[in-house]
């Protein structure tokens, strides 16, 4: 039976492997097809504002995640 550290690194690797996963379908073709458009924020097309900001919360989440 494992001790309670190391049921927490395999919830840690669970969540983390959930996060990768949802990122990917994040990442998938048919929804950055709904973003790719002659629109823009604030002068930014809106494809490249998706994906930074797609990029800059799979870095928070994931260190958020690994600090925990």
């Amino acid at each position: 039976m494992p001790d309670s550290s190391e049921a927490a690194e395999q919830r840690r690797g669970q969540r983390l492997l959930f996060v990768s996963s949802l990122f990917a379908v994040l990442l998938n073709f048919p929804l950055l097809a709904v973003f790719d458009h002659e629109g823009r924020v604030g002068g930014i097309p809106v494809l490249y504002l998706y994906l930074l900001l797609l990029w800059l919360s799979i870095v928070l989440l994931t260190g958020w995640l690994v600090r925990k």
